[in-house]
């Protein structure tokens, strides 16, 4: 198996090594109190250095939400195996890191637009987020966790924007724990028993 050698691998490395601090310092201070300068200037390098390995300030950012959705699968695999679990986890581990949460919930929004360059990273998110929580609420609803009565289509839409929502509201002084909301609704969700 070849390796990846030279200027390639190099700036593969140092995207990475951007991706990684800009997570920490985007998390610490929040997307509207980061500049360019303040994540260049962390990894060594100038404004114009930062853009050359990302093409813009959208893809930079862009690329950040998507390092953190790995990192967030990645944290979660092993710990949960239920898309609906692990929304739920991600969406309690998101109260710890409210700088991504506005980053997220800003860009999401700005990306609304279809001129926006993080568009069709947005509408590819939440097709395939879509689609996966839809095939664990047909597993939730094999298993008796969720009533066969709900439509795990709708259902999927449901707890995205519920999830969506809540972090937007927590930004806003939410007197509830975001996850308690989403386990709330899980739990209406459930078959009742008939006597």
């Amino acid at each position: 198996m070849a390796t990846t050698r030279g200027p390639y691998a190099k700036g593969v490395a140092k995207r990475e090594e951007i991706l990684r601090a800009a997570l920490e310092v985007i998390a610490r201070h929040g997307y509207r109190k980061t500049s360019t300068r303040e994540l260049a200037a962390a990894v060594g390098l100038s404004e114009a250095g930062l853009l050359h390995y990302f093409g813009s300030k959208e893809k930079l950012f862009e690329a950040v939400l998507r390092a953190r959705d790995e990192a967030d699968t990645a944290r979660l695999d092993e710990r949960e195996d239920d898309v609906v679990g692990k929304l739920v986890a991600i969406v309690r581990h998101n109260s710890d890191v409210p700088g991504l949460v506005q980053l997220y919930s800003t860009f999401s929004a700005e990306a609304g637009d279809p001129q926006h360059g993080a568009h069709d990273f947005f509408v590819d998110r939440y097709q395939r987020l879509r689609e996966s929580l839809a095939d664990a609420v047909r597993a939730r609803q094999a298993d008796g966790t969720i009533s066969t009565a709900a439509d795990p289509e709708k259902i999927a839409t449901l707890l995205i924007a519920l999830s969506d929502g809540l972090q937007v509201q927590s930004q806003f002084r939410l007197d509830t724990e975001p996850a308690e909301v989403m386990d709330h609704l899980l739990a209406l969700l459930r078959p009742t028993s008939r006597t």
